[in-house]
């Protein structure tokens, strides 16, 4: 299993301090924001510590295909309402992925959006019309446009729906899918039988768009369409499903990032790493943190 989490990237060590964050716990993955997520203030990459974080990287044999960027939450593509959004997702997008090629990242993983006032189908044509509007995306970069819950005007809670925005992109190969736990089980997937859900993946978008895999139990019980991440065995999910999904053998090849929940202001990522290792869910590691 390749297990990485979502760490922080803050001064004074910045992606470095990312980096040594990730080897804290055991990981051999890690994802960030190349700033704040909800807002357009972002640091020069020079002063963001990246040769010392990829040294870092090679010293503790973390490839950095497992390094993964993650595009902040105020980028909707899928809106038609508002001429200016449009404008700020594909701008500001075209600056987190040239951002993304700086730090030396290959996949930067985009929410899909959400089409407000619109309707769906709507929302998911003029998602691919904003990004064929972006500028050349630097050479190897992978947009992976994220499986979403369905919460209000969200698109992109079925396979289906993401195959259409990826069929109607005029470079395919700058895009893939990054496949979330927690969204897919509150669409209403069965992750019970993840092996199914693999094979619909695969008949519907192609295993070879996958790229990454959010591993996120859930609060909500499946099909809610509402997205709150719960720490691995503690939600509706459970830990041997989540299990079975990040030890499948189709997907060893994945990086599965760890978005869920602090405890008590800490986070629990070393510890949920820890249990997947061992294969073994032990509810007492999280009164410890």
């Amino acid at each position: 299993m390749i297990l990485g989490c979502h760490v922080q990237m803050k001064a004074p060590g910045f992606v470095e301090g990312s980096v040594q964050e990730a080897i804290s716990y055991q990981a051999d993955a890690l994802m960030l924001y190349t700033g704040a997520p909800q807002n357009t203030k972002r640091r020069e990459t020079e002063e963001l510590r990246i040769p010392e974080a990829q040294k870092l990287m090679k010293e503790a044999g973390i490839p950095m295909e497992n390094l993964i960027v993650h595009a902040p939450y105020l980028i909707n593509p899928a809106n038609s309402v508002k001429p200016e959004v449009a404008e700020l997702a594909v701008s500001f997008l075209h600056t987190e992925a040239q951002r993304t090629a700086a730090i030396g990242a290959k996949y930067l993983v985009l929410h899909p959006g959400f089409y407000t006032t619109a309707d769906l189908q709507t929302g998911i044509e003029t998602a691919s019309k904003h990004l064929n509007t972006l500028p050349d995306l630097p050479e190897g970069l992978v947009i992976c446009l994220e499986t979403m819950a369905g919460k209000g005007s969200e698109i992109g809670f079925r396979f289906e729906q993401l195959a259409d925005i990826m069929e109607n992109l005029n470079h395919p190969e700058h895009y893939g899918v990054c496949l979330d736990t927690c969204h897919i089980h509150d669409a209403g997937y069965d992750l019970e039988h993840f092996d199914d859900v693999l094979d619909e993946f695969d008949r519907v978008i192609g295993l070879k768009h996958l790229h990454v895999i959010h591993l996120n139990d859930s609060k909500n019980i499946r099909g809610a369409r509402k997205d709150r991440h719960a720490n691995l065995g503690m939600g509706e999910i459970g830990f041997n499903a989540l299990l079975k999904a990040a030890s499948n053998p189709r997907t060893e090849h994945i990086p599965k990032i760890l978005e869920t929940p602090y405890v008590g202001g800490k986070p629990p990522y070393g510890k949920e790493i820890e249990m997947l290792r061992n294969g073994v869910f032990d509810p007492s590691v999280f009164d410890e943190l």
